[in-house]
């Protein structure tokens, strides 16, 4: 960890442990180096930094790139490298961005959801982290967070004092997959990004908010 990173990240640990009366379950299954993605539901704008505290490592978030556009706030994103990406986010520079992240052995947040849930439920996946995972190699770690709704939703203001938790699931490799991409129709390629999605989304809702 960067020192401006490792500042932040011992902040919210403490915020988590204390405000929220945090829960981590294995994190010891996100590996300490190498490129890995966490995959993690997202129904709050605390995920991000409730995933990366739970876990012994830098971790690159992503964050809309016009957010870089206020100095005091672009300069403490760039001091915990988080990752700039536009719009879409998974496509243009958003995706080159994430995917040299990763090249260079970082640890990335992409949600497979592609945005917050409304209800509080885990919505279908979208087939941008199956291209991700495709064109980077990186192992996948399905994560599942569970209170973050109730702490901060969309119709909070300031967060409440509500328990979270966070679990960390087995890592995922997709070298079938991978190899069958190499060799394969456009429809195809299509359908593997959606089903890689759509596996890690199964594995996101076998979580349980329990050790075990």
């Amino acid at each position: 960890m960067t020192f401006a990173y490792w500042c932040g990240w011992r902040s919210f640990r403490t915020i988590f442990s204390t405000y929220f009366r945090w829960r981590v379950f294995h994190p010891e299954r996100v590996p300490l180096t190498g490129p890995i993605i966490l995959a993690p539901n997202h129904a709050s704008y605390i995920d991000p930094p409730l995933v990366g505290s739970g876990v012994r490592r830098q971790i690159s978030f992503l964050a809309r790139d016009s957010i870089f556009r206020v100095p005091i706030l672009a300069a403490i994103l760039r001091s915990w490298e988080v990752v700039p990406v536009d719009r879409d986010g998974g496509t243009g520079r958003g995706l080159k961005r994430i995917l040299q992240r990763l090249d260079d052995g970082g640890a990335v947040i992409l949600f497979p959801e592609g945005t917050r849930s409304r209800h509080g439920d885990l919505n279908p996946a979208r087939s941008g982290i199956g291209l991700t995972v495709i064109k980077s190699g990186a192992p996948v770690v399905p994560v599942r967070v569970f209170g973050t709704r109730a702490a901060l939703g969309p119709h909070h203001i300031l967060p409440r004092p509500c328990p979270v938790a966070v679990k960390y699931g087995q890592p995922m490799n997709f070298e079938a997959l991978r190899a069958e991409a190499a060799n394969c129709s456009k429809q195809r390629i299509k359908e593997i990004y959606q089903q890689i999605a759509d596996e890690i989304m199964a594995e996101i809702a076998r979580l349980e908010p329990r050790q075990d």
